[in-house]
């Protein structure tokens, strides 16, 4: 799968170095990802949850943080929308969410 923008996951742990290992190991196994849909995510990490609008929230680094990504499976990209602390996580529409 090709991620954007990893530019946005490398400035968060830079306030937030406890997220940069488990965001890098996030990194890799979705890079190395063949996912066709939500499913297939599920069978890769069974801790995230997929929610409309072709989302996925995945827990990262213990459920410390949450990553909210739309999935273009067809295309084979990964649209990082949200990523912050769970606090702030409750703050936000997962559905609609957009860092643009």
């Amino acid at each position: 799968m090709r991620i954007f923008s990893i530019s946005t996951l490398s400035e968060f742990w830079g306030e937030h170095p406890d997220s940069e290992i488990p965001l890098r190991t996030w990194i890799t196994v979705t890079r190395a990802a063949s996912w066709a849909n939500a499913t297939d995510v599920l069978a890769t990490f069974n801790s995230a949850s997929p929610i409309p609008n072709d989302r996925v929230v995945f827990n990262i680094g213990g459920n410390n943080f949450r990553l909210i990504a739309a999935m273009k499976y067809e295309r084979a990209t990964v649209f990082v929308k949200f990523l912050g602390t769970h606090a702030a996580y409750d703050k936000v529409e997962a559905t609609t969410v957009s860092l643009y």
